[in-house]
């Protein structure tokens, strides 16, 4: 390259270094603008030139809860059959089944409303105690076959309260031998998580702007949020709420349901 330099003519040699001097200015400036749009950049997002001025945030959580009352129950029951035999079992159990369902339908239960859950065969087996003063033939020992019992178990969806406990009283009398428990819930709860949650967002507010004025700030722009809770679970009672023996029938009582939402709310803080 400095030989080809070299055997440049003086006029050449000037023209070159020209060029060198200018392809120079020009890759100044380019990085002189690089540097420039990206330390605006910086300072558009609040960072300053050197990441100073970062904009303060606030992050607050804020709880609404609303009560509703519920308008639907729905009962867990099971038919439970045994027989010697697991034909018999069958029979037996689909006879009280087919009771339990047409009760319900005379009771105005929709056929959408009464859902199997389990439907579950169990052999039941005899255990040969030991042999007394012998050795006992091996066989003697296993245990055997001597029935079957059969669950057939329903989730009964109630939608008129009011018929809740004789329904209840209704299907043992049908056939149904256990009622695994009862839960009264609300069977369109978004209005009221709606609610729960403008309530919630106005208690993250408030608390924002406590401390904002505490800092002798102001809120600006929301940077981030989440939600969380909705309906929770529904209270099961179990068998021993309905009574145990003696005279009359269940009596259950629907009470209230309470929708709790949750959200977290970060504020930017001017």
């Amino acid at each position: 390259m400095l030989a080809f330099y070299s055997d440049l003519a003086p006029r050449e040699k000037r023209a070159a270094r020209s060029l060198a001097l200018l392809f120079l200015l020009l890759l100044n400036a380019f990085l002189l603008v690089l540097a420039a749009s990206y330390g605006f950049a910086a300072w558009r997002e609040g960072k300053g030139l050197f990441g100073a001025d970062k904009q303060l945030q606030v992050s607050v959580a804020g709880e609404g809860k609303v009560t509703g009352r519920p308008d639907v129950a729905k009962i867990t029951a099971t038919v439970l059959s045994e027989s010697d035999t697991l034909s018999r079992a069958q029979d037996e159990n689909a006879k009280k089944s087919n009771a339990v369902t047409a009760y319900l339908e005379q009771q105005g239960v929709a056929e959408k409303d009464v859902k199997t859950v389990g439907y579950n065969i169990f052999p039941q087996y005899y255990y040969p105690g030991p042999c007394q003063g012998g050795i006992c033939p091996l066989d003697s020992q296993r245990p055997r076959i001597i029935g079957y019992q059969i669950r057939n178990t329903y989730e009964i969806t109630v939608r008129d309260l009011g018929k809740a406990n004789a329904i209840l009283a209704g299907i043992v009398a049908a056939g149904v031998n256990e009622v695994g428990g009862i839960a009264f819930v609300i069977d369109q709860p978004d209005e009221l998580k709606v609610e729960a949650r403008r309530k919630a967002i106005a208690d993250a507010r408030l608390k924002a702007e406590e401390l904002a004025r505490d800092l002798n700030k102001r809120l600006g722009r929301i940077i981030a949020f989440s939600e969380g809770g909705g309906v929770p679970p529904p209270i099961i009672y179990g068998q021993e709420a309905f009574g145990k023996g003696g005279g009359g029938g269940p009596s259950v009582q629907p009470g209230e349901n309470e929708v709790v939402v949750s959200v977290n709310i970060t504020y930017e803080l001017k």
